[in-house]
Formats: structure tokens, C-alpha cells, sequence
């Protein structure tokens, strides 16, 4: 399946729907049949979301949330959100691991570009996300919907799926089999750029979300973990952290005093050593260590990215590749300290070519804030490797 999506310079008044108020009702709940079992057809079933008078509404009881250094997919923003049943116990807290939720949770992803005359500014991850989201709502004259992904919490497993939005912003589809949505984008820097974006299908899901090969669970969310929502909700001028919110909200429960926290990043440009290594650290955490840890999908690989490895060879410092092919591009080590063009992780960080970039899937851009980011935390490490 193949769509065709212009984001960009749009003929549209922007200024004119800034004071529009919010419009539509809420959709209703989902079925306790359909949290059961089931895809519908489109998303609006759901109860998530729904399109409202040039506004994308929350569902009832739907709770968004943001990451505090968030995944890069081709600089698209995204608006995350998470619901519980009424009456359903409430998710508990984990220290390292996705939050404890229990059966009929769900769990929703909107990715979307801005439009109108608004430069793509190319920013790792969410730099921006939630800048469009006012009151409860999304504005659709600003933004241009592409596709939502859904987690569900059913019989102890999570299953997913993507739905893709049709070309009038009106509803979404189901796309169990994925599809490519043909962008162009525009941006100061690059101007028009031609972006083949994918949109997985089931199996390519459960690639990223399998974090733990040891059980038998299979797909879990990756975000819902106390360390990246240990912070403030963007585009609110709320500083609690999430946690505490949903805590009030009777969402999370068991949470000690003593929180983790991922460093917050959008993108910015540091000169700290110990801000660039807090912040390396945190986005090789979100956007890498899902598959590359000890239960991960390439826990065979021996590189292991979460934030409590220490650094040494399990984290690719002096550590050669054990079957990377075309992808070391004749470089012998993941991390040679001091020298981030003699490394192969930035080599394959900024490549688009499928047998050497990583990570695998999730990008067809390459993500140069990120880049920068890693190659001067590389730059920036004592020692050698002999």
C-alpha cells in the first residue's frame, strides 16, 4: 500500500484558527469485546481519538504523555498517549522495565509533521513534539497526520498494530500489512526532500517491541519506564513530573521516593563533558537499547547500550564487531575514545544503506543532531585502545 503526503509549504491561514476552540465530542470507550480481541477497521473504534472540526480530540480518560529524550523516526513528531478501563487496578511501578499495566490498557502513538510554511527543522527525536497539542487536542490545520500505532494489554500479552490516516485527515485505517507513505518534506536546510516513510506491519512491530527474548511475553511498549517520564509533559507549562501526574491520576501505583531519570534532549548543541556524556547516554538508551541488551534481540551481539552498563567493551568501547560485514566500513572498533570518525557506531548511525545502518528499521533519514551528539561523546572520551 502506497500514499502520497505533501508536508510542508501548504496554502493555509494558520493565524486565523489559533483562538478556534475545540471542537467534537470525545469518541466513546472502547468494548471490553474489542480490548479482548479483534482489529476494527479504523482507528476512531479505538475510543483513543478522534477528529473533531479540524481538531484531533482525546478520548475520555486517554492521558498524554512525553519521553524526556525521545526515539528519531525521520524527524516526524508524536503525540503518545495511554488509557486504563474504568475500574481496571492500576499499573505498578518497575524501576528498569516498562510499568506493570494491566489487561485492557491501551496504548497510542500519533506521528505527524508540521505544515503550512513551518520548516522541518531536522531535531533528534520528539524535539519539538506536543508544540501543536492545546487543551486536550491537536490542531489538524497545523499538522499533517501519517499514520497511529496501537498497543493493546490483552490475556497478559501486548499486541500491535498501525492504522494510516487518509489523505482529508478524517480517520485512520487499518495496516496489519504496513505501507509506504510518500512525503516530501521541507525545511530550511535541506529544502524539498523525498522521504519513502514506512509504516511496519505486524512482524516488523514485534521486531523493536520483543525486548526480552528470555520469556515468552513477547511484544511490550518501550517508552512507559519511569526513567523517560520522570519529567514534565511538554507543551505545558506544568514542571511535576509525569509520574507524580499519573500518580494523582490513580494510573501508577507502588512508586518510591528515589526516581530515575533520563536526561532531557531536544536536539540543542552541548560543550559539557558531563551533559554531552548524561545525554549520549540517554539517547543510545531509548533509541538503541531496546534491541541491544542482555535480553534483547541482539543480546548475541555483546553490545549493550542500556544506562547502567558500565563503559567498557559490553558498551563497544575497543570492541571489535562480531559479524557487522559491509557495516564496520572498515572500521575495526564500535568505539575508539578520542576518535569518532575511527568508530563504527557514528559510521553506521549516518547511514541510510540497509545492510549498514542502525538502527535497522524505524528510519529511512539520517538522524544528524543524534550523530553529532554521539560523535562528540566519543570525541570527548580519555584513553585508548592500545
Amino acid at each position: 500500500m502506497r500514499h502520497r503526503l505533501l508536508c510542508g509549504l501548504l496554502a493555509l491561514g494558520l493565524a486565523a484558527c489559533s483562538g478556534d476552540a475545540r471542537q467534537g465530542p470525545p469518541p466513546a470507550p472502547p468494548t471490553p469485546a474489542l480490548i479482548e480481541a479483534g482489529w476494527p477497521a479504523t482507528l476512531s473504534d479505538w475510543g483513543q481519538l478522534a477528529v473533531g472540526e479540524g481538531w484531533l480530540v482525546l478520548g475520555e480518560g486517554v492521558t498524554p504523555y512525553t519521553l524526556n529524550t525521545g526515539l528519531f523516526t525521520d524527524d516526524a513528531l508524536k503525540l503518545r498517549t495511554v488509557w486504563l478501563p474504568d475500574g481496571s487496578a492500576s499499573a505498578h511501578y518497575r524501576e528498569r522495565e516498562v510499568f506493570d499495566f494491566p489487561d485492557g490498557t491501551v496504548i497510542t502513538k500519533t506521528f505527524y509533521y508540521p505544515r503550512a510554511g513551518q520548516d522541518l527543522t531536522r531535531v533528534s527525536g520528539d524535539g519539538f513534539s506536543m508544540q501543536h497539542f492545546d487543551e486536550g487536542a491537536l490542531n489538524l490545520m497545523a499538522v499533517r497526520l501519517v499514520e497511529t500505532r496501537i498497543l493493546v494489554h490483552r490475556n497478559d500479552q501486548w499486541d500491535a498494530v498501525s492504522y494510516v490516516w487518509n489523505e482529508d485527515q478524517s480517520e485512520a485505517e487499518l495496516a496489519r500489512t504496513g505501507a509506504f507513505v510518500d512525503l516530501t518534506l521541507i525545511s530550511t536546510a535541506m529544502g524539498e526532500e523525498r522521504l519513502d516513510y514506512l509504516v511496519p506491519n505486524v512482524n516488523q512491530c514485534a521486531n523493536c517491541h520483543n525486548t526480552n527474548t528470555s520469556d515468552t511475553i513477547g511484544t511490550r511498549p518501550i517508552g512507559p519506564k519511569a526513567r523517560h517520564l520522570n519529567g514534565p509533559l511538554d507543551g505545558t507549562d506544568d514542571t511535576h513530573s509525569q509520574i507524580q501526574r499519573w500518580v494523582e491520576l490513580g494510573l501508577l501505583t507502588g512508586v518510591p521516593d528515589d526516581l530515575p531519570a533520563a536526561p532531557i534532549w531536544r536536539g540543542e548543541t552541548l560543550s559539557d563533558p558531563s551533559a554531552i556524556n548524561a545525554a549520549a547516554r540517554g539517547y543510545l538508551d531509548i533509541n538503541c537499547a531496546h534491541c541491544h541488551s542482555r535480553t534483547g534481540q541482539a543480546d548475541t551481539s555483546g553490545l549493550y547500550l542500556e544506562p547502567w552498563e558500565p563503559e567498557g567493551a559490553n558498551l563497544g568501547v575497543c570492541k571489535p564487531p562480531i559479524a557487522a560485514g559491509r557495516g564496520t566500513g572498515n572500521r575495526h572498533l564500535g568505539i575508539v575514545p578520542g576518535d569518532a570518525e575511527a568508530s563504527i557506531f557514528t559510521y553506521r548511525m549516518a547511514s541510510t544503506r540497509a545492510d549498514v545502518m542502525m538502527p535497522e528499521l524505524g528510519r529511512a533519514t539520517v538522524d544528524e543532531a543524534g550523530v553529532a551528539l554521539v560523535a562528540a561523546w566519543i570525541d570527548a572520551m580519555a584513553g585508548s585502545c592500545g
